[in-house]
C-alpha cells in the first residue's frame, strides 16, 4: 500500500462526508486531497485522472465562494432541483467530453483504459459542477461514475482507492438523501 494513497483517500472521504452535511469545510478538505491524488493518478497513469485533480482543486474553490456567496443577494447557496434543460445540457456536455478525453487519451501511448477514463472523468466534472451549484442531483451522477470507479482502480490495483469509490457509492447514495430532503430549507 501506497501511503501517499491513503492519505489522499483519507481526505477525499472526509471531503465528501463533509459535502453529504453540507459543511463548508469539505471545499479546503478537497483542495489538499485532490492535490495528493493527482500524483497518486500520475505514477498510475490514468492521465485523465490526473488531470481531473486539478479541475476539482479548481471547482473546490469556486463551490466554497459559491456555498458562501452564490445564493440570493450574495447570501448561502440553498440546495435545489437540477432544472431539466440545464441536466439536458450538463449530460450533453458530459457525452462530449468523454469524446473528447477518449480521442486525446488515445493518443497517449501509455494510458490505461482511455475511453472509461475520459468517461469517468468527464462526468466527474458534470458532477462535480452540479455539486458546487447545490443539486441534489450530482449524487445520483456520483453513484453511477463511483460504481465505475471501482473497477478501474480495481484493474490498475490501487485497491485502496477502489475500496474509496465503494464507499463513496453508499456516501454518495445518502447524499442524495439528506440533500433531497434539505430542498426549500435554508442553507446552513
Amino acid at each position: 500500500m501506497n501511503v501517499l494513497e491513503i492519505a489522499a483517500a483519507v481526505l477525499t472521504l472526509a471531503g465528501v462526508v463533509l459535502a453529504v452535511r453540507s459543511r463548508i469545510e469539505t471545499w479546503p478538505v478537497a483542495i489538499v486531497g485532490v492535490s495528493l491524488y493527482a500524483v497518486v493518478f500520475y505514477q498510475a497513469r490514468l492521465y485523465g485522472n490526473m488531470a481531473l485533480q486539478g479541475v476539482f482543486a479548481a471547482f473546490s474553490a469556486y463551490g466554497w465562494h459559491q456555498w458562501l456567496h452564490g445564493g440570493e443577494g450574495r447570501s448561502r447557496l440553498p440546495i435545489t432541483r437540477t432544472p431539466r434543460p440545464l441536466l439536458l445540457v450538463a449530460m450533453g456536455l458530459g457525452v462530449a467530453g468523454t469524446a473528447v478525453g477518449a480521442f486525446l487519451l488515445s493518443r497517449t501511448r501509455d494510458a490505461a483504459a482511455p475511453l472509461l477514463d475520459a468517461a469517468l472523468t468527464a462526468f466527474s466534472v458534470v458532477a462535480q459542477w452540479m455539486m458546487t451549484r447545490r443539486h441534489v442531483e450530482n449524487w445520483v451522477i456520483w453513484v453511477a461514475v463511483d460504481v465505475a470507479y471501482v473497477a478501474l482502480f480495481l484493474s490498475q490495483r490501487l485497491f485502496v482507492t477502489a475500496g474509496l469509490y465503494a464507499v463513496f457509492t453508499v456516501v454518495a447514495a445518502q447524499g442524495y438523501r439528506e440533500w433531497k430532503g434539505q430542498i426549500g430549507a435554508a442553507p446552513r
